[in-house]
């Protein structure tokens, strides 16, 4: 094998937006990353959109989704008299 062509592989801590952090071994000391275990919907079981620039919410806007689960909502009040 070649002598020095490989990177330094030093312990490095994992950020997450949801401000989860751990420790690891990598080739860089810092890394951010948007979603973790601690908060990703397939390994908390929670139902959860993650969202940094407002996709979901243009989204509900532009189908009007909150008027319709509002309006569902009448129909089993209604429904239930």
């Amino acid at each position: 094998m070649k002598q020095d062509i490989h990177p330094e592989y030093v312990e490095a801590t994992v950020t997450c937006g949801c401000g989860n952090s751990f420790q690891t071994r990598s080739t860089k000391k810092s890394i951010h990353v948007e979603i973790c275990s601690a908060c990703h919907p397939f390994f908390t079981g929670k139902m959860k959109f993650v969202d940094t620039t407002g996709r979901v919410e243009k989204f509900q806007r532009k189908y009007n989704w909150k008027r319709k689960e509002d309006k569902t909502d009448d129909k089993k009040v209604e429904a239930a008299k």
